[in-house]
């Protein structure tokens, strides 16, 4: 094994000793007796760390896999640190997961370490979204929380996001000093295995409806519902969570006429009808829409594994359904709650909306032109739900959401909520279908009022250590090497989130970004196009986000400015990705 550096073959030799159980060592025996150096690297070559999303790997040995020990020592010192924050009082911990392969087995693993720790532990008796693990959070008082999933990830793999006692993911300087705890676990033996069953709650499905009357207080226009309650809704929960919890709520919405996709609601880790498990994609989406189709649906839903994220398909002006990409999804949750509290006249001074650097400008000039305060953050929901916690009692969050088909409307949660979301969403539809409009003419009604904004994500996959070094390259090689036009537009400024300097290249005038650093790079072109390249948190990728804008006069100019648009950006990020 020549290639493997000798810190990566010390953490395989600590994995070789008799602390760990007998079936890893031997699979870890096995990858050395095979020379499997390549697995070996990628399996150990560091230990798993917090990102946007967590604790998030493949499933398998290694320190740098999901498995027994990554995900109780990633508890024991989330545990210790609880401690820490927390001292001379009684902690309480709430613990879900989703229907991925080994997610109940590491949920009640996670629960197990806690309540070996003395802590009360909150576990849910089946399997539950996301958001439903934050609302317990706050609900039960808790200090902190863990949902075990991998989102919207492949098969492979799994996760563990790690809560605050706001709901809310940890954040600065939680993230980092968890992570200094869980390095700090030097033997398998500093972790608390062993079950107290005495420190654990089981909770059931009476929960669900704690969760459900909550939401449906938010509710803007039930009258609304109520005339539209038979809108035709198809939705899928892709073998997720959102099964669980999904159809419930639009019942007691109003809604009497949901139709689910069947071949998609049973939960499944081996997601058997689609290839990922992400209703970004289209082919995940295909199901529910083709029952769209069919039925002649006014709405088409569906939620990932751990029901956070929510795709969405709607009739358009030729009667077909079509998909929305998540700043359109966004745009109109924004403009509908924005609308339907102006006409109610309960808009307020302190209310204020949220979105992320790299979603959709089209959100903060509709809440700019309804007089409504934006706040804008580095990607990733827990630095919105981190905003809603900070300005709480001082301000009123209303609607925020991100590219990435995750939004929440009203602060019952401190994540994105897919299940929140369906539920406006349907009601949004409801609303606009009593004024005689479908969502895709409330559209188009938004682009010709603000502007035809049209936006593209580009993610490049490299796996491993050596795609990891490969995605550092190029952020290193753009920093360097700047493009100075884009799609034959010229750059105007360039905006480092690491270094926290912007750049207006005309007289190189800088400013600083009063935001956390981030490995982010941002370019915006005189014409007000902003390309943004950004390694993924959560994934082995590295993502490129295009914004173009256009005026769009008339809905009858729709098509033909969307190919104008459709080219930009083809050519923007054609040179962006060979930069």
């Amino acid at each position: 094994m020549n290639t493997i550096d000798q810190a990566t073959n010390n953490r395989i030799q600590q994995w070789l000793r008799a602390e760990y159980d007998a079936d890893t060592v031997g699979q870890v025996q096995k990858l050395v007796d095979n020379n499997e150096e390549t697995e070996l690297i990628d399996s150990f070559y560091k230990e798993l760390e917090f990102g946007t999303g967590g604790l998030r790997g493949i499933m398998g040995v290694g320190s740098n896999r999901m498995n027994k020990y990554t995900i109780g020592k990633a508890t024991q010192g989330l545990a210790n640190y609880l401690k820490k924050q927390f001292p001379e009082q009684q902690i309480n911990v709430a613990v879900s997961y989703d229907s991925r392969n080994n997610s109940q087995k590491f949920g009640h693993l996670v629960a197990d370490v806690f309540s070996a720790n003395g802590f009360q532990v909150y576990l849910f008796e089946e399997l539950r979204p996301t958001p439903m693990l934050s609302f317990a959070v706050r609900h039960f008082g808790c200090q902190g929380g863990v949902m075990l999933t991998a989102s919207h990830n492949p098969k492979e793999y799994n996760g563990y996001k790690a809560y605050w006692n706001d709901g809310g993911q940890l954040v600065a300087p939680h993230d980092k000093n968890v992570i200094t705890e869980v390095n700090a676990i030097e033997s398998v033996s500093d972790i608390k295995f062993d079950r107290k069953e005495e420190n654990i709650t089981l909770v059931g499905e009476a929960f669900d409806q704690l969760y459900i009357d909550a939401n449906k207080k938010l509710s803007i226009h039930p009258d609304a519902v109520a005339a539209q309650k038979d809108l035709k809704i198809v939705f899928s929960s892709i073998h997720g969570t959102g099964i669980t919890i999904v159809p419930k709520m639009l019942e007691a919405w109003g809604f009497t006429n949901v139709h689910v996709v069947e071949e998609q609601a049973k939960p499944d880790g081996n997601f058997p009808t689609v290839v990922y498990p992400n209703p970004e994609e289209e082919e995940a989406m295909s199901m529910a829409k083709k029952k769209g189709e069919e039925l002649d649906a006014d709405v088409v839903m569906a939620t990932d594994p751990d029901a956070d994220r929510v795709g969405l398909a709607v009739k358009n002006h030729k009667g077909e359904i079509q998909l929305l990409n998540g700043n359109q999804i966004g745009s109109l949750l924004i403009y509908y709650v924005l609308s339907a509290k102006k006409e109610k006249g309960t808009l307020k001074d302190n209310d204020f909306i949220v979105k992320t650097i790299v979603t959709s400008n089209l959100m903060s000039d509709i809440g700019e032109s309804f007089g409504v305060k934006f706040y804008e953050t580095l990607t990733g929901f827990k630095f919105i739900g981190e905003v809603i916690t900070r300005v709480q009692g001082q301000e009123n969050y209303l609607v925020g959401g991100e590219e990435s088909y995750g939004f929440l409307v009203g602060d019952l949660v401190r994540d994105k909520d897919a299940v929140n979301s369906c539920a406006f969403i349907a009601e949004m539809a409801a609303y606009f279908k009593n004024q005689g409009k479908s969502l895709f003419d409330v559209l188009l009604e938004i682009y010709e009022t603000y502007g035809f904004y049209q936006e593209k994500l580009i993610s490049l996959t490299k796996k491993g250590k050596a795609g990891a070094d490969e995605i550092k390259q190029m952020m290193a090689d753009l920093r360097a090497n700047a493009p100075q036009s884009l799609g034959g537009v010229a750059v105007k400024e360039i905006r480092d989130y690491e270094k926290g300097i912007s750049t207006v290249l005309a007289g190189h005038t800088q400013t600083s970004i009063d935001l956390p650093k981030s490995d982010v790079l941002q370019f915006i072109t005189v014409d007000g196009d902003v390309i943004s390249a950004r390694p993924s948190g959560t994934e082995p990728k590295i993502k490129f986000y295009c914004s173009v804008k256009e005026k769009l006069d008339s809905r009858a100019q729709y098509e033909a400015v969307a190919l104008k648009l459709e080219e930009k950006v083809k050519n923007i990020m054609a040179d962006i990705v060979k930069s």
